[in-house]
């Protein structure tokens, strides 16, 4: 993989941040666009600018070409079975939130029980939280090893015949655990529930195939793909979504409305009521363009690649504490400075040009767990290098000076 080409092509870069060029270690939280992606959302804005579904006009055409065309793009990159099965939404907060409203809220009861892990994003947790709430069914905690990742023996224990409901993130966004999702999968089905997954930091940095992982609905997020902020994507299986009711009602979701009574158009239309992300979807086709012209595979092991050798850098220095394992880890590193808080940490590292992530991450129970109030955290992508890291590490080292540490 040319790095050098692909950083080429991403124009923010190449810039000075506080006199210094930039280094951007924050693509956990969002990553950055290729000029690829600008000029396609750019181009339909100048060119193809008009509402989709509805009008027979030229731009409407046009407009429901680009639109229905990333759907298909999205269902071939996460292997779907059909496009039908790809709801576009705000991003995987919103995707989470539609399968535990409009599917948990109806399949679940008194008694039964849904089950997560403690490293999940607040988005999704406090989902599964309010629809446990809502129905009455026990919210249960797949426990973490010592180093943060789960066991199969574990989830076996957790997951019973009362289980309605498996959702775990493929790809912790604080630990760097990938969680074994086929297998648990497996362990949900056995016990006739369903298995969700959290993709959004697994979706930008691997090969996802919804089929062979046997999951029920798959939720990511676009602007951490190389795609525009304010688009995403739920996958769900046929049968379920066509189960399922939704939770947004308006205009173009629905096929004949009266005074007293509506229905709903056919799958995937019934959940994306109102007018849709039209731009956001044009910018994610993009963005899986570019992502599969490098290739999923290049791209995850360039990220292993650099989350390792910042891991070894990180070791072999004083007072830096490192949370996750140490093998079979994704493309981030978290971490604390003793005596140094993260956010003063992040503060010192800015003036310096390089940009990371401090605080709890959205992970408030998994900082518990971890016994801190919240952390530092370097994410990679395909842009980034080794000489990214090694700055990073001579910040960490000049930050040790500059309260006061001496120099491990």
């Amino acid at each position: 993989m040319n790095v050098q080409a692909i950083r080429e092509q991403f124009p923010i870069l190449h810039q000075e941040v506080n006199g210094h060029p930039l280094v951007y270690l924050d693509n956990a939280a969002s990553s950055q666009k290729p000029r690829s992606v600008i000029d396609a959302m750019v181009r339909y804005y100048e060119m193809d600018n008009a509402n989709v579904h509805r009008g027979v006009h030229t731009l409407g055409s046009r407009a429901t070409d680009a639109y229905e065309g990333a759907r298909e793009k999205t269902a071939a990159f996460l292997h779907a079975a059909s496009p039908q099965e790809i709801i576009f939404t705000r991003g995987t907060t919103t995707a989470l939130n539609l399968v535990a409203s409009g599917y948990a809220r109806t399949a679940c009861g008194e008694g039964d029980e849904i089950v997560i892990t403690p490293m999940e994003h607040h988005s999704n947790l406090i989902p599964w939280q309010q629809a446990a709430k809502a129905t009455g069914a026990t919210l249960k905690y797949i426990p973490l090893q010592p180093d943060g990742s789960i066991s199969l023996a574990d989830a076996e224990k957790t997951i019973t015949s009362r289980t309605k409901v498996v959702s775990i993130s493929h790809v912790s966004n604080v630990l760097a655990v990938i969680n074994p999702i086929k297998e648990i999968a497996e362990i949900a089905h056995r016990n006739h529930a369903i298995m969700v997954v959290d993709g959004a930091q697994s979706t930008p940095h691997m090969r996802v195939d919804v089929q062979d992982l046997n999951c029920d609905f798959y939720a990511f997020s676009g602007h951490k793909m190389c795609g525009p902020t304010g688009i995403g994507a739920l996958y769900g299986k046929k049968a379920l979504l066509e189960a399922m009711e939704p939770i947004e009602f308006g205009g173009e979701m629905i096929d004949h409305v009266d005074l007293y009574e509506s229905t709903w158009k056919e799958l995937p239309y019934k959940f994306e009521g109102g007018t849709p992300i039209i731009a956001g979807a044009v910018g994610l086709g993009a963005a899986i363009d570019f992502l599969q012209e490098i290739g999923m595979d290049a791209i995850e092991q360039h990220g292993q690649k650099l989350s390792a050798y910042a891991y070894d850098r990180l070791r072999a220095m004083d007072d830096i504490t490192i949370y996750g394992p140490e093998k079979n880890r994704a493309g981030l590193v978290t971490f604390n400075l003793d005596e140094v808080h993260p956010h003063d940490l992040a503060t010192v590292l800015d003036t310096k040009g390089i940009a990371i992530r401090a605080g709890h991450h959205c992970c408030q129970p998994l900082m518990r767990w971890l016994n801190v109030s919240s952390t530092a955290r370097a994410s990679f992508y395909l842009y980034n290098t080794e000489e990214d890291v090694d700055r990073l590490i001579d910040a960490l080292h000049q930050t040790k000076e500059f309260f006061g540490y001496a120099i491990g």
